[in-house]
């Protein structure tokens, strides 16, 4: 990449590559390299071509939560600063999987399920991303027309050696477990989306760094010049411990209900608030930092701040209205110990009943307040199951059901018996 030389730009242009930056910087681990990025920006600038960002979606997972959207907020300032942002859905590489810290072979989606769950992320990441300055591609539309000699061609250009310089492949090779030759192809075909596309940056996680710079080298070993790679960090879910994740349940979905998704940012760790307000918010980085000074002072209530994310993560999936309104919500029910004035009316057979009653677990899974037995059993033995109000710890207790009896689960889970 031929640079550009600093002094020869104005003192206008040389303010707005280093304002980019700044906004840039915000919350990421790594640039590689910044310079290079630096000077992409100095290149719009003069030249007024926005740079082609691009951000790879292997459509296995479609129900995105916040741990999903550092990524896509960083897109959006890209956006916000001018730039074009280039998603692919990974329609190809979808049936592969990526194998990025798996410990075994990854199973194959279908054709049918991949079109699925794209069609899901595009509804959904588009509450964040601005639709007309977003470019949709399917990577499909130059893999699969592929020779097998252009797949040989691409697959010489990168060692077994290399290959295995990936954590998760070197664990799984010394410990026995199998590794696919199809899986080495995963970080191969998204580098070539790079070299097809011809993009400027791409971004990911941190664990995605291998992926990242493999569009690097394949655009180099291609005669294309070399995007930037940006790694942000991984968001830690609820328990502040491991990554956020649906399956362990420390997660917070964009489409939860507006009163689910404040009442769970009320339970964000207060080490992690600022973490959060930097990553998933879309809060001024002059707003922030007036936030984490103030927790740093004493000036500002780890309360209120918290309450002020809460309200900001539902106002910026379900709007103002719907912000204030779960906040008088969690007022009423958590801060001054009332039942909300809404609780939904779940329908029980008087048949189910046996003398008039019902084991505690069975009830709790029969009103859908509980997936399964198991998480049933663990809720009544931590305190977490009131009946009218009244506390029941007994995991083996069968409960007398009475038509308009209310029955809780936490803080955030209610239901209005209804017997017929």
């Amino acid at each position: 990449m031929k640079a550009i030389e600093w002094d020869s730009l104005t003192k206008e242009q040389q303010q707005s590559v280093e304002q980019q930056l700044a906004t840039l910087r915000r919350g990421v681990v790594e640039i590689v390299p910044e310079e290079d990025l630096r000077n992409k920006l100095a290149r719009s600038v003069v030249t007024g071509q926005p740079l082609n960002i691009k951000l790879g979606l292997d459509p296995s997972a479609p129900d995105i939560h916040i741990g999903h959207t550092v990524v896509l907020h960083k897109l959006r300032q890209f956006q916000q600063l001018g730039h074009t942002v280039q998603l692919i859905i990974g329609d190809f590489t979808g049936r592969i999987g990526d194998p990025t810290g798996k410990s075994e072979t990854r199973k194959q989606l279908s054709e049918e399920d991949v079109q699925h769950n794209a069609a899901t992320y595009k509804d959904q990441i588009f509450k964040i991303l601005d639709s007309d300055k977003t470019e949709v591609v399917f990577n499909s539309s130059w893999l699969s027309p592929m020779t097998f000699s252009q797949v040989v061609e691409l697959s010489a250009k990168l060692t077994v050696a290399r290959m295995l310089e990936r954590d998760d492949f070197t664990k799984r090779y010394q410990s026995g477990q199998p590794i696919s030759i199809h899986e080495f192809f995963y970080p191969l075909m998204q580098g070539y989306d790079s070299v097809a596309l011809e993009s400027d940056v791409e971004l990911g996680g941190t664990d995605q760094k291998f992926n990242l710079l493999m569009g690097r080298t394949l655009q180099k070993e291609y005669g294309k010049e070399a995007q930037v790679a940006i790694m942000l960090p991984l968001l830690e879910g609820l328990d502040g411990v491991q990554k956020m994740s649906k399956s362990l349940g420390n997660y917070i979905g964009i489409n939860e209900q507006p009163q689910e998704i404040y009442g769970k940012s009320m339970s964000i760790p207060d080490e992690l608030m600022v973490k959060y307000y930097e990553l998933v918010t879309d809060l001024t980085n002059e707003e922030v930092e007036q936030i984490r000074n103030g927790l740093a002072d004493g000036s500002a209530h780890p309360r209120d701040m918290k309450m002020r994310l809460a309200r900001t993560l539902v106002r910026m999936y379900h709007g103002e209205e719907a912000a204030e309104q779960a906040e008088e919500h969690f007022k009423t029910v958590f801060q001054q110990g009332a039942l909300p004035e809404d609780i939904e009316e779940k329908v029980l057979s008087a048949a189910d009943l046996e003398e008039g009653s019902m084991k505690l677990i069975r009830l709790l899974v029969e009103l859908g307040l509980q997936a399964s037995n198991g998480e049933a059993r663990r809720s009544i033995q931590q305190g977490a199951v009131r009946i009218n109000q009244e506390k029941v710890t007994d995991p083996q207790a069968a409960i007398t059901v009475n038509d308009g009896d209310i029955v809780q689960v936490g803080k955030r889970k209610f239901a209005r018996i209804s017997l017929q």
